[in-house]
């Protein structure tokens, strides 16, 4: 009797686990489209917020950097907030200020446009570094497939982002708040998808367990953490920089408005199949390194191929830009989870990465600005970027060696 009953239990168990396992991918995927589409809505609508506010082209510029200083400024300490409170509910709270974030920057004024957009900052760089972690803990023999999943989530609602916010503001009427402000109506559905995820966290046992063998780190000290964050950060700093001025820089090359912004979702398009199929096979092999060869070569082409004028290559260099960034970013989600051996290790590593990455990010756009104004040519800050590419190359490398941060 007490055989059948263990059995009837361990049946039960497995019953009950499968509908908890669906509810918590659903919930990944949708953490996921909240990581970018309120942040890409806005470039479209900038001149929109700006003539609409009579704001300065400085202060509407900010509207892009300031999330990316929110990122540096709170990732280092996402983790320890998530120690103290629990990883699911940090989550859930950076859910919740995200949906208050993006009703405040919708009301119209100027100060709650831009405290929307602080707020909104502070809640994706929560997600920005424990969504790795949260998935090493969860999928720890999937990680590379759920990596891909929720990348590509990311990547395809901030496309969308991107495409829509115009025809939102213009065509049906809403405006640049109202356009901002149906991103509130995704955030507030995922709201309410994560609370199971609070009554009965997934495998959180576990999590404790390991959360107290753990001792304390210190990545800063580490040279392959370094090398993981240079990795993360230089791949932002071409990605946020090419989003900021390529549209610019085509015009210049004949191109009209609307062709230009076309090229930009034909980046981001061409970065959605990489960043689910790169996760996949990183998480196969034992070293990376062979996989830092081929984004860093896409991404120096692409640059020379905009340096040499001729429109006709254009789309075919705008991909090559955005296979490359979306495996370097790729690679650098994965080396949270496979450079570390706990969960604990992945959302330290993954704050460090992020924080120094995403300020990184601001500087970009505003020192290829500032190279553009000492030379009036777009040459020298292009060749900025190759030249970062190369570097991407050199820590990359050393990034994609099979060994941990913590035992080098």
């Amino acid at each position: 009797m007490g055989i059948h009953q263990a059995a009837n239990q361990l049946e039960q168990r497995k019953m009950d686990i499968k509908p908890r396992v669906g509810l918590l991918i659903i919930g990944i995927i949708l953490l996921g489209a909240n990581l970018r589409a309120p942040l890409t809505s806005v470039g479209p609508l900038v001149t929109s917020i700006r003539d609409n506010l009579g704001i300065s082209n400085t202060l509407s510029g900010s509207l892009t950097t300031l999330p990316l200083l929110s990122f540096a400024l709170l990732s280092p300490f996402a983790p320890r907030i998530a120690r103290r409170f629990g990883m699911e509910l940090t989550l859930f709270l950076s859910l919740v200020l995200l949906t208050i974030g993006i009703g405040m920057r919708s009301v119209g004024g100027v100060p709650t446009l831009f405290i929307g957009t602080i707020l909104i900052g502070l809640a994706i760089a929560i997600g920005n570094v424990l969504l790795p972690s949260l998935i090493k803990h969860n999928f720890a023999r999937n990680i590379g497939l759920m990596t891909g999943i929720y990348a590509v989530s990311m990547n395809l609602c901030g496309a969308i982002g991107s495409g829509i916010s115009i025809p939102l503001a213009s065509s049906s009427g809403l405006g640049w708040a109202g356009a901002l402000g149906c991103w509130g109506i995704l955030s507030l559905i995922t709201v309410f998808l994560w609370m199971p995820q609070l009554r009965r966290p997934f495998n959180s046992g576990k999590d404790v367990q390991t959360a107290q063998k753990d001792k304390k780190i210190n990545l800063w000290r580490s040279g392959l953490a370094w090398q993981i964050t240079f990795s993360m950060g230089l791949q932002s700093f071409i990605f946020y920089t090419v989003i900021t001025w390529m549209p610019e820089i085509l015009e210049q090359k004949g191109m009209n408005a609307d062709e230009a912004g076309w090229m930009l979702s034909i980046m981001q398009l061409a970065v959605i199949p990489i960043t689910f199929l790169v996760p996949i096979l990183a998480g196969r092999l034992q070293s990376q390194r062979l996989l830092v060869v081929p984004p860093v070569i896409f991404l120096i082409s692409g640059i020379f191929g905009i340096l040499s004028g001729s429109t006709l290559f254009i789309p075919v260099c705008m991909i090559l830009i955005g296979i490359g960034v979306g495996t370097i970013f790729s690679l650098s989600m994965m080396f949270f989870s496979l450079r570390t051996q706990s969960t604990h290790e992945a959302t330290e590593l993954s704050g460090m990465a992020q924080s120094f990455g995403y300020l990184l990010a601001a500087i970009g756009p505003v020192l290829f600005g500032l190279l553009h104004d000492i030379t009036h040519s777009w040459t020298l800050p292009l060749l900025m970027l190759a030249a970062i590419s190369a570097l991407i190359f050199i820590v990359g490398m050393r990034a994609g060696n099979n060994e941990y941060v913590t035992t080098q």
